[in-house]
């Protein structure tokens, strides 16, 4: 027991962004229609969770197969800027993005739900699974959230890195302190 987390706590160290699917990860996967618009809940402590994560200097993209307003939003809202949606082919349009940025594959976690997402796992340093995810994403994750997707997975997957860097505590402590005018 202590190897597999040992290798965990290895894989988390060099990660530098995180590439989130939308669906099922950042929302519970449901999709409800409106009259004008689709629908989707976000969870509070993602948005924290993302807040910490930029806090602590690193990188967030939303690569998602479905396009919506809403994601347009969220990631306005929690500060992601590089936002993808829309995509087919997941594991080119990732390729392409870390050619574009720069970024190697040993800095990337990437947290999924369903078989889409399975080449972008296979590619990453760290390949995260909610809770819910399809068996096969499961078997594919070197880690699975206790928490279900929308309800807090990537507040999860963030914290359980940060702190293998050691820096989840120094996030907190900056959160708590007041604002300097």
């Amino acid at each position: 027991m202590a190897e597999i987390i040992e290798s965990l706590a290895d894989r988390c160290r060099g990660i530098e962004a995180l590439v989130l699917d939308v669906d099922g990860v950042l929302t519970d996967g449901r999709i409800i229609y409106g009259d004008r618009d689709e629908l989707k809940f976000f969870h509070v402590r993602d948005g924290s969770g993302l807040w910490a994560w930029k806090r602590a200097g690193k990188e967030a993209v939303i690569l998602s197969g479905r396009s919506s307003q809403a994601v347009v939003r969220r990631a306005q809202e929690i500060g992601v800027t590089r936002v993808l949606q829309g995509i087919a082919d997941k594991t080119s349009a990732y390729e392409q993005l870390l050619g574009q940025v720069g970024w190697h594959p040993e800095q990337v976690a990437c947290i999924a739900d369903d078989f889409p997402d399975l080449g972008l796992l296979r590619r990453c340093r760290l390949a995260v699974a909610v809770a819910d995810a399809c068996f096969e994403v499961r078997s594919a994750a070197h880690y699975v959230t206790k928490t279900p997707g929308g309800r807090g997975a990537v507040r999860e997957a963030i914290e359980m890195i940060l702190r293998c860097q050691d820096r989840w505590r120094e996030i907190v402590e900056a959160r708590l302190l007041p604002a300097r005018k």
